[in-house]
């Protein structure tokens, strides 16, 4: 029987240059997550972190099969009610279907954009696509095989993927 879900383990880690009508967000951002318009769920509030909050908050939600983009808005929460910072959407291709597993832990970085459609600040978090309980793991096999980079101190195993970046030519290039 197929399943007509996913489960998506998403960390929102933290923002960068947060800003309301071109001043520095003070305190009490948050962001909330957005799968489709019934399914959404907002982390903690950071009240010291400013412009450059820190939440480090792992949500945990089921993410339909025929799911495109997953939109974050940040926002914060003033005395005159709820602002709105930036919102980013993140298309699901950027971490189901490329060159790793989806069940790796992915590190990404989105730019925000605020309501007019302007720059505003950059937004940090990570993606996991959990595996179905009766598949095999890649990081099972991973930390079995002593492979892999522990997360948060646990035994649970992540893969970090990337761009390797060269200062210059390897000395058997053939560009000399």
């Amino acid at each position: 029987m197929e399943s007509k879900s996913r489960t998506l383990e998403i960390t929102i880690l933290s923002g960068e240059d947060l800003r309301i009508d071109n001043k520095s967000v003070k305190k009490n951002a948050f962001v909330v997550v957005s799968i489709e318009p019934f399914n959404c769920k907002t982390t903690k509030m950071d009240g010291e972190g400013g412009s450059n909050p820190s939440w480090n908050d792992k949500l945990v939600m089921d993410m339909p099969m025929q799911t495109r983009f997953i939109t974050l808005a940040v926002k914060c929460k003033a005395s005159s009610g709820e602002k709105t910072v930036g919102f980013a959407r993140i298309p699901v291709t950027d971490f189901i279907g490329g060159y790793s597993p989806e069940t790796c832990l992915q590190f990404l970085s989105y730019r925000l954009r605020d309501p007019k459609g302007l720059k505003n600040g950059i937004i940090n978090v990570s993606v996991r696509v959990k595996e179905p309980l009766h598949a095999c793991s890649s990081q099972a096999a991973a930390a079995a095989a002593g492979l892999g980079i522990p997360i948060d101190g646990r035994n649970d195993f992540g893969v970090v993927t990337g761009i390797p970046i060269w200062s210059g030519y390897p000395s058997n290039s053939l560009f000399r």
